[in-house]
């Protein structure tokens, strides 16, 4: 049997890695295992469910989208089953981010995935497609402007390299904007130009910006930009393989001609994308209106590649968070070498009492380390309430590599580090978070506490034993004659701890 043919074993299967990407128009999945520098890709499934489609005034997810969502989830479970946790990656995006009440979909969804689900804000969405666009393009310094148009939202980004510079998210894609100017399936010249001149719009704020910074190469990423290359492709509009001004604005006569959101029944157009096919070009051409565009090249490489890029680097050590970390601790003048101090007595003390309070080792050792490496950065505003000031900050800010429940996670541990224990942050996270980041903030307290004398190289000897809601400190004889101060908020922390009905014993 030849070498390529050889059946997968446990091993194998075990190296396989898998992105699941929730969009707004259609859903997919990609299995891939590392090849050198390169994905060798397993398997992919896409459904069309049109989640944004399924949204009703109030931001409420239909009963029947919600439905045909969960049962595509289900088929996706079924083959994503024998793979690790820590190897699958799933993200919602535009539609996901703008529902009123997420919380209870997305508990469905997992149930269905059988894996975690993150909500991604937009630019982590623009950094995630351009990674993948421009994975293997090599690392030269041509500057490139990656456009994708999705469903719900349209992600533009201009880098350098593998380096993204610039990376925004507007609020409008394929689905949206058919279902916004021609929901009676009614195509004329004036509802059109009405749908590229609100797209174009939409740009308004960015197009400064990014015509100064310029590109040498434009590349449009998956469905909508695919599709309209496809029927340029088609109808003898494109040369070269490219989409050009000139292609768009005759193959919208045609669109216009035929009249009806039914008949966009083009040979080379998939049939699931023909009902939101018009939504798009008309993004498309806003976007070339704007951004004055000459010419754009094509990439079916877009968001699932830049996850599985993503997870590749985590599980190798080289993830994006941490440097996020790292360069947000240092713009803001944070004290590194007490925040290491912290961290180090923050990370001896989950050691010691994670199994006991059932903690996630690796997902917990992270939150903590990082929060010890920002809980000061608020003080760049102001000492009084810099806790607070940090929490608005890590709250509001973009976060390369985060999600939104991972950012929110992180804030709330910045928040809770002092002063009285806020119980309104713990009940705005959640509810499977609640009680484990309770735990975290109040591990972190500690170390915050033990470290306020701030003197270097101090390693204070502590031992630790947790109850259910409880945990009792055990000092060396002398300590705390020799350090009154640690003695003085040790005691004002432990009836802080009792608002939260724990308990704090020391000796």
């Amino acid at each position: 049997m030849a070498a390529e043919e050889r059946p997968l074993t446990e091993a194998d299967r075990k190296q396989d890695v898998a992105a699941v990407d929730l969009g707004s128009n259609s859903f997919h999945m990609m299995v891939a295992r590392a090849d050198g520098s390169d994905l060798q890709v397993i398997d992919r499934l896409r459904e069309s469910v049109r989640l944004a489609a399924g949204l009703d005034e109030k931001k409420n997810l239909s009963p029947e989208v919600r439905s045909r969502a969960l049962e595509c989830l289900h088929r996706f479970g079924e083959r994503l089953r024998d793979i690790p946790a820590q190897r699958v990656r799933a993200v919602g995006t535009s539609t996901m981010r703008r529902m009123k009440n997420p919380t209870d979909f997305i508990a469905a969804a997992e149930r269905a995935l059988g894996h975690s689900i993150e909500v991604i804000a937009g630019v982590e969405e623009a950094r995630l497609v351009y990674q993948g666009v421009t994975h293997g393009l090599g690392n030269g310094k041509a500057k490139r402007l990656v456009v994708d148009i999705g469903g719900g939202s349209s992600e533009l980004i201009i880098g350098e390299g593998d380096e993204p510079k610039l990376m925004e998210s507007i609020a409008v894609g394929c689905v949206v904007h058919t279902a916004k100017y021609f929901s009676d399936g009614v195509i004329d010249r004036r509802s059109f130009n009405r749908a590229r001149v609100a797209a174009e719009v939409e740009l308004e704020f960015l197009e400064r910006r990014y015509r100064r910074a310029g590109w040498d190469v434009a590349i449009g990423s998956s469905g909508t930009v695919r599709g309209v290359w496809r029927v340029l492709m088609g109808e003898k509009l494109a040369d070269h393989e490219e989409i050009t001004p000139e292609g768009l604005n005759k193959l919208v006569d045609i669109v216009i001609e035929r009249g009806h959101v039914s008949k966009m029944d083009f040979p080379d157009l998939r049939e699931d994308r023909r009902p939101v096919f018009v939504g798009g070009l008309a993004v498309l051409c806003g976007v070339f209106d704007g951004l004055q565009i000459e010419r754009m090249q094509t990439s079916d490489r877009a968001l699932r590649e830049g996850l599985i890029y993503d997870l590749l680097g985590r599980l190798s050590d080289r993830d994006i968070r941490e440097q996020t970390v790292e360069q947000l601790a240092k713009r803001y003048g944070a004290d590194l070498q007490h925040a290491a101090a912290v961290e180090r007595s923050a990370l001896r003390c989950l050691e010691q009492v994670g199994s006991e309070w059932e903690l996630d080792k690796k997902n917990s050792t992270m939150l903590l380390g990082w929060a010890a490496k920002l809980h000061e950065i608020g003080l760049v505003i102001a000492h009084s309430g810099y806790h607070k000031h940090g929490y608005y900050m890590i709250s509001h800010a973009d976060l390369q590599g985060f999600s939104q429940t991972e950012q929110k996670l992180l804030a709330a541990l910045v928040r809770l580090h002092r002063g009285k224990f806020n119980k309104n942050v713990i009940e705005d996270l959640p509810s499977n978070w609640r009680e484990g980041v309770m735990f975290l903030a109040i591990i972190l307290r500690l170390a915050v506490l033990l470290h306020r004398s701030r003197i270097e190289d101090l390693k204070p000897r502590v031992e630790l034993k947790a109850g259910k809601r409880s945990l009792e400190l055990e000092f060396p004889k002398t300590f705390m004659e020799k350090h009154p101060l640690t003695a003085a908020d040790l005691e004002r922390e432990a009836e802080y701890l009792q608002s939260i009905d724990f308990k704090l014993r020391y000796g």
